[in-house]
């Protein structure tokens, strides 16, 4: 079996979902001497990777490297990938319409279009490039906002795309839609006052309604033409198709009332995009645009983009942070809450080791890091820069969010076929309604008349609206509060979990053991035996090296020396391995250290006695002898016996502890923070195991650190990673991410997702009961007038219902 990383092997495909992914495992599999290949995600700070396993005797490593680098290679030449922001917000139609006239391109292979605005291609470079699909982008009058760093597309720097100052949504910028519906309501309204007045001539009042209809209509009238251009009658044409034939019939002001109405409904459905859609991009202005840095003692102001890793910057009090960092100095408090959505400003002081600490930031305490777009509290600090600008947490929050406005959720895609079929039904409806004056005692007109009002009332404008709104207020809402959900089915799924599956260490407990307690074995001392430990686990990332190395070091001391140690290793779920000269040295759990024999049953039974208090013991083996053990203690997190609690209240269950560690210090940590089970001693596979048993009996969610757990993330109905704030690998592994490491928010990511469904539900039953309503209304006889104040009054309300989610408070997470 070989493992190679995906981003060396395609490194521009976005990720491991990707399409050409799949194609490279096809081309892979066909190879002779190949017996299977498959994706690993993302884990254990490791990237995703092509596992291949092969027959070694066929196809040597090295050959085998070289093909799959060579596919890879290929595909990379052939394909290209960008996803671009686009100026003005996209409504759920247009959206759908945009990814649609994308894919029907020569050489475009995938187009998506999400309601919010980011577009996702995929391209065949020897048919197209980026610069023509920058072109049909303004053919479909978009433009991108700016070129993007996140994009994965070497044609990029040969597009013609920059910043547009020039908005294309009309006369008067983003709001013309809005001033357009607010004037043709101002023409109806004078043009219905001044038909009281009798020496105006009837003329007048035609004219003003002709240009409400105008005015209103306007906006309509470009999408619909945009429609046609795809083969398609939606919405828009039939509103326009139903307000001529009012014109027809004489009735200008019920043609115009119907425009204008729809117009505002169409207009509000865009200011609903784009409140949500700013609630997220509203964080990227918290980063500020330059830095302090210093230099030789002296300070210089530089653009934040420019920012290197290592650069010190001066960060001076009540001032906002440009970069992710590391504390080399002073100390402060520093309010989190755009990342992390905590509540209290976290404390900050300096690291032991600022090298140790850049070369690998994730594995740092929360006190020692900052975050950028942060703000900085009373004291000054100098920090050194962990990440670039375009790798911020900040900024891959806010790139994550946009790109999951294209996961549609399964309520919008059973909205979405349903319109499909819905719309050309109406259209047959009113068609037939049109003659009906053949089988009724009725003129031609009356029978026009009916089959407009029918047309109004069956068209299903707030259905359209009710779940892309509900669904993108949900997302930034959650943002806000430091819960980053990865599209509407994450969303949904939230409020269909019944059972959650935790992690332990750094998910239930603080993540930052101490050791507690140092055996020795008979003729081995304490300094000898700390001495090695340390010298092994200070070249592991472990939670628990980490523990050992730091705490081990100072009982230590620092003027000890530490025995030269090389080949460092970890096995998963065991331990690590190492070498001193010719002795294997291994620290982990007794029968993986140490054969069983060689534990003294002094040390065995001292272990036994520490397992019983809650430790977590390791035992360190040279050449598979023991020399002795390492306690160490994990807390429970703060407020996580309260995270439990409300979870129980509601209704969640069974909440279940799924723990690497021994049964005994599982079930310690359990009864502590009041979980319904504990399993202890679980290998990455054997979680997988158990998730996928509880997801036989009901939907279930895993909560892990999103880095070690990725396997079972991955298997939960939703995985949820805990504190992603700090680890890139947690963003990507799981559905939800919490940004910071407060249990609460868990409780907050269940309740969103319950107001969200609820949310969405109102609106369908509004949308569809008012549909069930009018059209046997209309079929009656309902006037027009009256059809269309009902039907569009029915999309405004599903409009603000979904808006009110941006307002929505953590206090309701009982209740959902």
């Amino acid at each position: 079996m070989t493992r190679l990383d995906l981003a060396v092997l395609l490194p521009d495909a976005p990720d491991a979902r990707d399409a050409c992914v799949r194609r490279l495992v096809s081309e892979i599999e066909g190879r002779p001497g190949i017996a299977r290949v498959h994706v690993l995600p993302a884990g254990a700070g490791v990237p995703a990777q092509i596992c291949i396993h092969h027959d070694a005797a066929l196809l040597e490593v090295a050959r085998l490297r070289e093909l799959a680098l060579a596919a890879g290679a290929r595909l990379t030449e052939r394909y290209g990938h960008v996803v671009w922001e686009v100026d003005g917000t996209l409504s759920a139609r247009r959206a759908r319409r945009v990814a649609e006239a994308l894919g029907r391109l020569p050489g475009v292979l995938e187009a998506e279009a999400a309601p919010g605005g980011p577009v996702r291609i995929e391209f065949d470079r020897g048919v197209t490039d980026a610069a023509a699909l920058e072109a049909a982008l303004a053919g479909l009058r978009l433009r991108r906002t700016a070129p993007d760093e996140h994009e994965h597309d070497h044609d990029h720097a040969e597009a013609p795309g920059h910043a547009h100052d020039h908005d294309h949504d009309g006369p008067f910028g983003a709001n013309s839609e809005m001033i357009f519906a607010i004037a043709s309501f101002a023409l109806l309204g004078t043009g219905f006052a001044l038909s009281f007045i009798a020496a105006v001539p009837a003329l007048v009042p035609t004219g003003l309604y002709a240009a409400a209809c105008i005015a209103g209509g306007w906006f309509i009238l470009r999408e619909a033409i945009e429609a046609a251009r795809l083969r398609r009658l939606e919405i828009d044409g039939l509103m326009l198709l139903a307000a001529a034939g009012a014109a027809v019939l004489g009735e200008w002001a019920e043609a115009a009332l119907l425009l204008a109405l729809f117009s505002l409904g169409h207009a509000l459905e865009h200011h609903a995009m784009g409140r949500a859609r700013q609630a997220v991009s509203g964080l990227a202005d918290l980063a500020p645009a330059t830095a302090e840095r210093l230099r030789d003692g002296v300070v210089e102001t530089v653009p934040a983009a420019a920012l290197m890793r290592g650069d010190v910057l001066l960060i001076r009090p009540n001032a906002r942070i440009p970069a992710d960092a590391v504390v080399l100095r002073g100390e402060t408090s520093v309010d989190q809450a755009p990342i992390t959505g905590e509540s209290q400003p976290a404390d900050k002081r300096p690291v032991a080791d600022a090298a140790a600490a850049l070369a690998n930031p994730a594995a740092l305490a929360p006190e020692n890091r900052v975050f950028a777009g942060t703000l900085n509290g009373a004291g000054a600090i100098e920090v050194a820069v962990s990440a670039l600008s375009g790798e911020t947490a900040l900024a891959r929050m806010i790139r994550l969010v946009r790109e999951s406005e294209a996961r549609p959720s399964p309520t919008q895609r059973f909205a979405d076929r349903f319109e499909r079929l819905y719309v050309p039904a109406v259209l047959a409806v009113v068609v037939l309604l049109l003659f009906a004056f053949l089988v009724r005692d009725e003129s031609f007109g009356e029978s026009f008349y009916r089959a407009m009002a029918v047309l109004v009332a069956a068209s299903p404008c707030a259905l359209a609206i009710s779940t892309p709104a509900g669904v993108l207020s949900g997302i930034a809402r959650g943002a806000r509060a430091g819960v980053l959900i990865k599209g509407g089915a994450p969303l949904e799924g939230l409020a269909r979990i019944r059972a959650v599956a935790f992690d332990k260490t750094g998910t239930l407990t603080e993540g930052r053991p101490r050791l507690t307690d140092v055996l020795t074995a008979p003729g081995v001392r304490e300094d000898e035996l700390l001495a090695l430990a340390v010298a092994v686990e200070a070249l592991s990332d472990h939670p628990l090296a980490v523990a050992v190395a730091r705490d081990g070091r100072a009982r230590l001391g620092a003027a000890t020396a530490l025995p030269a140690v090389e080949g460092v290793a970890s096995v998963t779920g065991h331990g690590v391995t190492a070498r001193r000269g010719d002795a294997e040295i291994r620290i982990g759990r007794d029968g993986f250290a140490a054969a069983a024999a060689s534990l003294p049953a002094s040390l065995r039974e001292a272990i036994a006695a520490l397992e019983t208090t809650g430790r977590t013991v390791m035992v360190v083996a040279r050449d598979g002898r023991a020399l002795g053990a390492l306690g160490l203690m994990d807390t429970p997190r703060a407020g996580a016996r309260d995270a439990v609690g409300v979870l129980r209240a509601m209704g969640l269950a069974p909440l279940i502890m799924l723990s690497g560690d021994n049964v005994r210090v599982a079930a310690a940590v359990a009864r502590d923070v009041g979980l319904d089970e504990a399993r202890g001693g679980l290998l990455p596979e054997e979680k997988v195991a158990a998730v996928r048993a509880l997801r036989a009996a009901q939907p279930v969610a895993m909560l892990g650190d999103g880095v070690n757990d990725a396997p079972a993330l991955a298997q939960a109905d939703i995985g949820i990673a805990m504190g992603a704030a700090g680890s890139a690998v947690a963003l990507e592994a799981a559905d939800v991410a919490l940004m910071g490491d407060d249990l609460a928010r868990l409780p907050e990511a269940f309740g969103l997702g319950r107001a969200t469904v609820a949310v969405i539900r109102q609106n369908l039953v509004i949308s569809l009961g008012m549909v069930a309503v009018l059209v046997p209304a209309a079929i009656l006889g309902l006037n027009l007038g009256a059809a269309v104040l009902f039907h569009e009054g029915s999309t405004v309300a599903v409009v603000l219902n979904a808006l009110r989610l941006l307002g929505w408070q953590a206090r309701k997470a009982g209740g959902g």
